[in-house]
């Protein structure tokens, strides 16, 4: 919609989300959405996104991280810094 306002947040989301492909859910449904951004593991066994676009939308992709994909168990979404500004206009997985 126009006029409406671009954010960018990035979150740190806990539980079963490593070997269940969340992240490659992440990037499709993110992508679905027309959010740019990127998403990768930790090494503490955790998932790390960061989004771009505009505030509902992203609202609503922080919904549905909360859900995940179906083999995956989400403990925690926790909304972190958003990191370096976000660039281009695709949702990439980072390794």
């Amino acid at each position: 919609m126009a006029g409406e306002k671009v954010v960018q947040r990035g979150y740190r989301i806990t539980g079963r989300v490593q070997g269940v492909f969340f992240r490659v859910w992440t990037r499709d449904t993110a992508s679905s959405l027309g959010l740019q951004g990127t998403v990768r593991n930790l090494s503490d066994g955790s998932v790390e996104a960061h989004f771009k676009g505009p505030t509902r939308v992203v609202e609503e992709m922080t919904m549905r991280l909360k859900e995940g994909p179906p083999a995956s168990r989400v403990d925690e979404v926790e909304e972190t810094e958003s990191g370096d500004p976000i660039e281009g206009d695709t949702f990439e997985i980072l390794f």
